[in-house]
């Protein structure tokens, strides 16, 4: 790139970036949010709810890029026509594709950044999402405990606790088991602490009692320093992780198993999720040709852009909601999935012939200009 190539492409990248910043920043935001269910109800740590957050921001990529692109673009090619700065590179002798040859290279770029996040980075982010999410629904410390409740859990097993530290100590703890043929025992302990030997589950209870009547009627009852309550009879369940299209690898929706058709979905929803990875960074494309196509693709306006922005960014808009229900419909009709791809390209291709035909004069109708002129 030339001196001025360069200096455009810093004018127009450092708007995008920031467009691109503030919309991530809207999306962590609203997936926080979403997540605070994470430590409310399921007694889970800031950190597992900020890890949810950002795994969730590389799905929400290739949306938020386009966007972001196109208006960056658009803030930082209207003030470079309002300074007049277009004017000079184009008074000293440019091209107007060697002008808008650093916008491209940014497109191109964003297209690039857009492919690796939805082929490589979402499904990684997607899965790690899922097995942490599996995680949490079959913690046991999250299963069977809350504070000042109690909690009944599987086969007759029931647990109060008056107070859970931030080191995860439970304090003054009572377990109730009633084994469904007239046996109860009780347990109750002044501290308690979840541990894991080998694979198998234990609620380690610290200076506590035991109480259960015997066969006999009669009361027994000890006390006990440390006792290791056995959870493995608890904890069995049979739930697995079951991963949707979003969160299969591109190999996997090309060519999956039978067992994937049967967990995750048809072999249209698995081809259209895979196609739409692939095609959803041509929108980078698309977003770039219509920012230029409404700032340069007519003459210089003292008035502003307004109007061709609106248009601009309704076009965009249209184009991006058609091609949500072209995925859609690629899960029926595969034959549509081609769709995908002219989609993007096609509207990229009208946006540049309009930023091009603003350079050959237009013929004037005679009757058309006549007919102007009556009702002027």
């Amino acid at each position: 790139m030339t001196l001025i190539q360069r200096y455009l492409f810093r004018q127009i990248g450092v708007p995008v970036v920031a467009a691109c910043a503030a919309l991530a920043g809207i999306g962590l935001l609203s997936q926080s949010l979403d997540q605070l269910e994470v430590i409310v109800e399921r007694g889970q740590s800031v950190w597992v709810m900020v890890k949810l957050t950002l795994l969730a921001l590389p799905q929400l990529f290739s949306v938020i890029l386009p966007i972001g692109l196109f208006v960056g673009a658009l803030i930082a090619l209207t003030r470079l026509q309002r300074e007049q700065e277009l004017t000079a590179a184009f008074a000293s002798g440019m091209t107007r594709w060697k002008v808008i040859s650093p916008a491209a290279r940014i497109a191109l770029i964003a297209t690039a950044v857009t492919l690796v996040m939805t082929v490589v980075i979402q499904p990684w982010s997607q899965r790690t999402a899922r097995e942490q999410a599996y995680a949490i629904r079959t913690d046991l410390a999250a299963l069977l405990v809350e504070e000042g409740r109690f909690v009944q859990g599987p086969d007759g097993l029931t647990v109060y606790v008056q107070q859970i530290e931030q080191n995860g100590l439970l304090k003054n703890l009572f377990v109730y088991l009633d084994d469904g043929k007239g046996g109860v025992r009780t347990w109750d302990a002044a501290e308690a602490r979840f541990e894991q030997v080998q694979g198998q589950h234990f609620l380690t209870l610290t200076n506590g009692s035991m109480q259960e009547y015997s066969s006999n009627g009669v009361l027994n009852q000890f006390s006990f320093a440390r006792f290791p309550f056995d959870l493995t009879p608890f904890t069995e369940s049979r739930e697995t992780i079951r991963y949707k299209p979003a969160d299969l690898w591109m190999g996997q929706l090309f060519n999956p198993s039978p067992d994937i058709v049967a967990a995750s979905g048809s072999r249209g929803e698995l081809l259209a999720e895979a196609h739409s990875r692939l095609s959803s960074p041509l929108y980078a494309l698309t977003a770039m040709a219509l920012a230029l196509s409404a700032i340069m693709g007519g003459t210089f306006s003292r008035t502003g852009y307004g109007w061709r922005m609106a248009r601009a960014a309704g076009i965009f808009l249209v184009v991006r909601v058609f091609g949500y229900g072209i995925v859609a419909a690629s899960a029926w009709n595969g034959w549509l999935n081609v769709f995908q791809y002219l989609l993007p390209l096609v509207a990229a291709a009208l946006a540049l012939r309009m930023l091009f035909r603003a350079l050959r004069p237009r013929r004037r109708t005679p009757a058309l200009d006549r007919l102007k002129a009556r009702f002027a």
